[in-house]
This record gives C-alpha cells, structure tokens and sequence, in this order.
C-alpha cells in the first residue's frame, strides 16, 4: 500500500485552504476554501482532523473527506489545540472583564469532540503556557496554576488528582511517549540561591529522594527544556537577559544535560557567544548544537556530550532533524541570507546547498523528503508566498501572495511515527521546471587597493572554519583510535628532542667564516613578505652578533704586554 498524501495548510488574508503536498501540489478538492480571515489553525497529532477559526466560528473536519465533524459558536477564540487521542478540543480567548463581570469570564475552555459539550472552564490570563498538556494516551493533564502543578487524569477536569509542590515552578515540559510519564520542573533561583531543574517520574512527588535527577546552576532568567523522543534526557538551555561580561547584547546562555538516571551535565561549547539552537535527533541518542558568535560553529554531541561531528563555522542559527532522523539541514533565516546545508547523518556527507531569501519559517513533511520555506507577515510585509522543495535542492513548487495580500502561516499535516519509513538519502538533484537555487559562492568586500593583488589569510573578514571531514590529515586521524594518536605525539616529541640534542653537539661555524648572503626576493604577497623581511633581520643580527663573539674572544686571548 502506497503511503498517503500530506496535506499543507496556508491560512492567509484571502482565506484558509488546504494544499495536497507533492507532486500534484494542487488545491484540495475536499476541503473548501474558507474565504474568511482565519485567526488561527492547527492538525490533530495524528493528521486526522484539521480544525480552525475564522472569527465567527471554530471548525473542525476530517482531512480525508472534508467532513465536518464539529462546529462551536466561539467568535473570540485566538487559539486551539487537539489532545492526543483527539478526546477534547482546548480553546483560548483572550481574558477581559467589564464593570458588570469585574472577575472576568473563563476563557480556556476544554470541549469534548463527541457530544459537542464543554468539559471545563479555566481561567487563564497569559498566552505563554495555556494550553494544558497531556500525556501521548491522555491518562495524565498537566496545568500551572499559580507556580504550582496541578494534575488531572483520564480527562477528569473536576478533580484535582495530584499536586507539585516546589517553591515557584515557572516552567515545566511533560515527556512524550508511553507510561510512566515524567516531568521536568524549573524552578529559578532567588537571595543567592541557584536556580535548579528537576526530573520526576508520576505520582512519585514526596520526599528528598523521590526526584529522578536534579541539576541546579546560576546565571539563568529562563529557561527552555527539551525532551528527547524516547524520554530518557532533557536539554536545558539557560539564558540570562544581560551579560554582564559585555560581550554579547544577545545575554548570555549555557546548555545543561540532564538524564533519568540522574546522570548531569554542563555541554562544554568549543566557541564562546549565543547558543541559536539545539535539536534532538529522534533516534534520541545524539543532538545538534548551533553556538558561537558569526559566523557560527554546529556540532552534534552524543549523550555522553560528546562530540561526533563539528560541522565547522558558516552563516547558520537553525538545525532540523527529517523526521526520521536521517536528513539534517543547518540554516540561516531571519537576518541571515537563508542558506540552507542539507547533510547526511549517517555518512556526514553534505548533500545539497539551497538558498532561500527572505524565509521565517522552515519546516519538514513527514515523508522526510519535502520541506516548505515561507515568508510570512507581520515578520515580513513584503515578497509573501512559499516554496515546496525536495532536500536535493530543487524547487518543486512556488507560491507567490499578491503584493496587496499576507500570508500568516503554513503548516503541514503530521502522521503517527512509522507511516513513512526511511528512504536512502540522495545526492542528485530531483528533475523540476523550477530548477535549483543553489547558493553562490559570497565574495567578500575587497578595498580598491587589493583587488589586483593575491588574497591572502589578513584580507579575509572572518576565519572560516570546515567541517571536521574536510579538515587537512581528517582522514588518517579518523582511521586512528586516541591510543595511538597518542604514542604517535609521544613518538614524534622524542624525535625533535633527538634532533635538539644533535644540534647542541655540532661545533659552532668559524669565526672568520664568511656569513651567509640573503637573496632579495618578492614574492608578490605582502604578507609572504612581510615574514621574509623579518627574518632577514633576525639572521642579520645572529651574523652580527657571530662577529661581536668573534672580535671579544680576539682581544681578550692577545698577549699583555
């Protein structure tokens, strides 16, 4: 049986619609266009239904048959989200009160998709952290309520099952994948104590020892905290608001393993400056790091924090793993030029070099084969639409919005893990009408008084670093293992103290010996010369020292009269 069709959905100020992914890359026939603005849209996480709101309603259908499955008369709502067996509908409005109603009404409401009825009321003022989170089988909810944790299970809203007790959790990430769940609980640092993250295992709570593992540390406003795929190992990523050292306007940011079998660690960064992003792979057993001041260094880290692969330094602050974990593509977006490197994980080989201009938003299909890059509004007002490509760097499909339109957003439709499996990684250019855009070699600014000449290593702006497979001599470091890459710097330091002591035994030349002519040369690089010149110096004062010995020994051996 062929594996399905994703679906792409492109919500915009002409409306919603849904795009059959490639190679047709047609408007879907069972979904029609909502020619309403839409205000927000999302998939379930199985890709079943597919539900929006358009400012008088909130809609929800089956993607397959565009049936309609369910329509609530909720104007107002800003945002919605699916639980994962697709039980109940979670929908935000934003929070008001009048003079007539100074408490204000609910407005995070828990709907249930069978019957249509509202489960649950919530009152949740901020956007940041509203929707609820559930466990992948829905046995376990988790809300903040006022820094505490409140937990719900099988979707019973009315009773409270369990508490966390901390001082002020402000952020907490919930673990994908089967039972026991776990949870990961930050908990900043306040009068000289330091902040500190937790990891526990539900219901277990109570007492000293009942965490998983713990890692505290300073220097850290907030946090981010990702779960690998398998929930055995979050990545913390601390940042604070100000470096205090000057050196970086961005604050400054340490990134913190913590495991469940309580094993913690610092991740030790080869280059100082922002960590952009971190990214597990989803065989959960390494992850990509993108850090340091432009241009920047990746490098993937195993779970033990070290490093497998250093990709070297280039204009990049993203990294997305295929979702099969086969494909990584490093990017610049935002104000970079949006140069993308597709790499094989496997054979750390590169792939392809695409270029996409302008583009804020990147994300892979679920074949692990397609990617859409968008431009959209209000992070750009101008040049709107989005391209469909296949990671070779071909662009299968172009979308550009009218000059008075906007694009707000596009999504893919996902699919539960397994429904499309791996595929080996190509290195030709898939065929398309729309070519490639491979990007060009950059040339860097060159003063008028350079441009005739040889570049040499002091006219470039920045020393660019490559990949570790591209290095000089990485192949036979590679084949060597770290012992005899030892004995081999042990083997070679008795070699030159060898080669120093031969020197020390060697008489010195004659006094009267004529010294040695330098030959005047250029080179035609300035720098080449410059080092020329400078040892011609220091051999002209060794020869003129030599005479100075010489003379002294003459004098002081002449007979006194």
């Amino acid at each position: 049986m062929a594996p399905p069709t994703p679906h792409l959905a492109v919500r915009g100020s002409d409306g919603t619609f849904l795009l059959c992914g490639p190679p047709s890359c047609q408007e879907s026939a069972a979904f029609q266009r909502d020619e309403r603005q839409g205000k927000y849209m999302t998939f379930s996480s199985d890709g079943s239904l597919f539900g929006w709101c358009n400012g008088s309603q909130v809609s929800v259908i089956q993607v397959s048959t565009g049936d309609l499955v369910k329509s609530f008369d909720l104007p107002k709502t800003t945002a919605l989200e699916f639980s994962p067996l697709n039980k109940v509908l979670a929908t935000w409005q934003q929070y008001t009160k009048t003079q007539d109603n100074p408490q204000g009404e609910a407005n995070l409401q828990l709907l249930d998709l069978q019957t249509g009825a509202c489960i649950k009321a919530f009152y949740q003022k901020k956007v940041t952290g509203w929707c609820p989170s559930w466990a992948d089988d829905e046995s376990i909810t988790v809300r903040n309520v006022n820094n505490e944790l409140h937990f719900f299970e099988n979707n019973n809203f009315e009773t409270i099952a369990n508490k966390l007790h901390l001082q002020k959790v402000s952020e907490f990430a919930l673990s994908p994948g089967s039972q026991p769940s776990k949870i990961a609980v930050y908990v900043p640092g306040s009068k000289g104590a330091p902040s500190f993250v937790r990891l526990y295992q539900y219901p277990n709570f109570g007492g000293p020892t009942s965490a998983l593992a713990n890692k505290s540390f300073f220097k850290a406003d907030k946090v981010s905290m990702l779960w690998n795929k398998k929930a055995t190992a979050v990545l913390v990523t601390a940042s604070t608001e100000v470096d205090k050292t000057g050196a970086s306007y961005y604050g400054e940011q340490t990134l913190h393993y913590v495991a469940t079998n309580g094993e913690s660690a610092v991740v030790q960064l080869p280059k100082n400056g922002p960590i952009y992003d971190v990214s597990w792979n989803p065989n959960s057993s390494e992850f990509c790091v993108v850090y340091g001041f432009m241009p920047a260094k990746a490098t993937v880290f195993n779970h033990k924090c070290e490093s497998v692969f250093d990709f070297g330094t280039g204009p990049r602050n993203v990294a997305f793993y295929s979702p099969q974990g086969h494909i990584l593509v490093l990017a610049g977006f935002g104000n970079l030029r949006g140069q993308m490197e597709v790499w094989d994980v496997k054979k750390y080989k590169q792939v392809s070099k695409p270029q996409a201009e302008d583009t804020t938003h990147f994300s892979w299909c679920p074949d692990g084969e397609h990617i859409v890059t968008s431009t959209c509004s209000p992070r750009l007002r101008v040049s709107n639409g989005f391209k469909i490509w296949h990671y070779t760097g071909t662009v299968l499909y172009k979308h550009e919005t009218p000059s008075n339109k906007e694009l707000w957003e596009v999504l893919w439709q996902p699919f539960p893990s397994g429904t499309f499996p791996e595929k080996e990684v190509k290195y030709q250019a898939s065929p398309s009408e729309l070519g490639s855009t491979e990007a060009k070699p950059a040339q860097a600014y060159r003063p008028p008084a350079l441009r005739n000449k040889p570049q040499t290593a002091s006219s470039k702006l920045h020393e660019e670093e490559p990949p570790q497979n591209m290095k000089p001599g990485a192949a036979g470091e590679k084949q060597m293992s770290k012992a005899a890459l030892k004995n081999q710097k042990r083997r070679e330091a008795k070699k030159a103290a060898k080669q120093e002591n031969k020197s020390d035994d060697t008489p010195p030349p004659a006094a009267d010996s004529a010294p040695a002519s330098h030959v005047t040369s250029s080179c035609g690089d300035p720098e080449t010369d410059k080092k020329i010149k400078n040892l011609k110096k220091k051999l002209k004062a060794i020869d003129e020292l030599k005479e100075q010995q010489a003379q002294s020994f003459i004098i002081s051996s002449a007979p006194l009269n």
